[in-house]
């Protein structure tokens, strides 16, 4: 018997013996690679000062990140499914460290964005892994309980880097956001090497390499699109050029893989109502909640003045309020209770709630804090208890010899849907702006400086602002209205799962 599939046996008999502990390295790895999809938000006002970053620059280097991750994690899982899922994640850990070093002694916005790209080829490798070892090494009667952890921890991951970042932006320049991560990444390491037992499926599927080329020009191309159209107008060819290479290259993906012997994404999960439903909904709260994130530390610093640890402290019940629901076992309660499709409802109607009040209640130049608190809590408590229904949805809507697959899917949704929330909302708040005010800035605190007075100074404080409660609302109704779409999907998925296993049941006491 090899080890893989003494591996496989305990996983199916009872789950690896060191099950929790080996949750918790894995754990650790994902928060490291997670963090830095917001970490450097609170880093905005630093890199636009000593680095002079245009907002186009900074949505760069937040995006090039997400973006190489959601284009290289599907074929990272095939290759963690067919060569092992322990081997890829030391490989990422590797990969991502350097790939920090290089970002924290950057010296150009160039050659931080080129960085961050390369950050995101080790980030595909490590989240591929991680969700697919959960899946392996636990047995059905603890898996919903320990994807409830690993989303609190992914969750943790996009709320709770702008804290860290305030904390060390504090001490240190903005560098060492990226230089942190270095040690962690070598403990991470030796742990996955000593602890993490190995497992791949023998007849896995090689990787799809012209399947990550198209969906990574298809996804980098229309999201350039998006941050482009404000600046150079939605009608422009700087805009409808890229949009529509990005079009033709996401649908020659779609082809490419319904032909290919060996597709990276199998095509034929979108028959699958219940996969339709829950990737729909994890695009939607991610979408919401990076997006949402970009703009609110931009509101906390750049028109209410706070420095960054000050803002990531205000931030901080968002994390606090996922990490308290899921570890207390609240989270995981709630959807064994209400099942999937009302959590679901609850979950996206929580987070909408949540950006609506932060709008409306703590947005503009005399916000309160009390509304955006409230803003955060909402969306702490939406996040934690959709976020586990739906990658649970997800796993088991894919075969479990495709366990890396689906992790790989899992995380694309959430590192793309983070990429769009910051695009799309992000070209909302630059459209808002420019409608109200008559600025060649590229950012707000070049256009305030550029100010003649101080009444322009406060003219051009309010447009910003109310481009970010524009931002917030179109993120409250997208928000919204997903969540009641991916529910209805949910939900007659498992009536028609439900009628087959009745109709099964029945064949089979007719034949007896």
């Amino acid at each position: 018997m090899t080890a893989t599939t003494a591996a496989n046996d305990k996983a199916a008999t009872g789950g690896h013996p060191q099950r929790w502990l080996i949750l918790g390295v894995i754990c650790l790895a994902q928060l490291t690679v997670l963090l830095d999809n917001t970490v450097l938000s609170v880093a905005i006002p630093s890199l636009t000062s000593e680095l002079h970053a245009t907002t186009s620059d900074i949505q760069w280097m937040i995006n090039a990140y997400s973006l190489v991750q959601s284009g290289l994690l599907l074929t990272a899982g095939n290759a963690a499914d067919r060569y092992g899922r322990k081997k890829l994640l030391a490989v990422g850990l590797a990969l991502f460290g350097l790939g920090s070093l290089a970002a924290g002694l950057a010296d150009s916005t160039t050659q931080l964005i080129a960085a961050r790209a390369g950050m995101g080829v080790g980030g595909a490798l490590l989240m591929t892994t991680t969700l697919a070892v959960v899946m392996q090494i636990f047995d059905d009667s603890e898996r919903v309980k320990a994807i409830a952890l690993w989303s609190t921890v992914a969750s943790l991951g996009f709320a709770g880097g702008p804290l860290i970042g305030g904390v060390i932006l504090n001490h240190f320049w903005w560098g060492m956001i990226f230089l942190i991560n270095i040690p962690v990444a070598v403990v991470a390491l030796v742990a996955v090497l000593k602890l993490v037992p190995e497992s791949k499926n023998p007849q896995g599927e090689r990787p799809d390499l012209l399947g990550a080329l198209l969906s990574t020009i298809g996804m980098t191309a229309v999201v350039y699109a998006i941050i482009s159209g404000p600046e150079h107008g939605w009608v422009s060819a700087q805009v409808l050029v890229p949009a529509a290479i990005g079009v033709l290259a996401l649908g020659a993906f779609a082809l490419w893989e319904l032909h290919t012997p060996f597709p990276m994404l199998d095509m034929h999960f979108f028959r699958n109502q219940k996969f339709i439903g829950a990737i729909g909904g994890s695009i939607l709260v991610v979408f919401g909640m990076g997006g949402s994130l970009f703009l609110l530390t931009q509101h906390l610093q750049f028109v209410l003045g706070y420095e960054p640890l000050e803002a990531g402290l205000r931030m901080a019940p968002l994390a606090l309020t996922i990490v308290g629901l899921n570890l207390t076992g609240i989270g995981p309660k709630i959807v064994m209770k209400l099942g999937t499709p009302p959590t679901v409802v609850l979950g996206m109607t929580l987070v909408a709630a949540g950006l609506t009040s932060i709008s409306l209640l703590g947005g503009g130049t005399d916000g309160s804090y009390a509304g955006m608190l409230l803003g955060l809590v909402l969306m702490g408590g939406g996040i934690a208890v959709s976020s586990p229904a739906m990658a649970n949805a997800i796993m088991s809507s894919i075969p479990p010899e495709k366990a890396g697959v689906g992790a790989g899917i899992n995380g694309t949704l959430a590192e793309f849907g983070n990429g769009l929330g910051v695009a799309v909302l992000g070209a909302v708040l630059n459209a808002r702006f420019a409608a109200l005010v008559a600025v060649t800035a590229t950012s707000l605190p070049a256009a305030l400086a550029a100010a003649g007075n101080e009444a322009e100074r406060q003219e051009i404080s309010d447009a910003f602002a109310s481009g970010l409660q524009t931002s917030q609302l179109v993120g409250a109704i997208a928000v919204f209205a997903g969540g009641l779409v991916a529910a209805a999907l949910l939900r007659r998925a498992e009536r028609t799962e439900a009628r087959a296993a009745r109709e099964r049941a029945e064949d089979m006491g007719a034949a007896a």
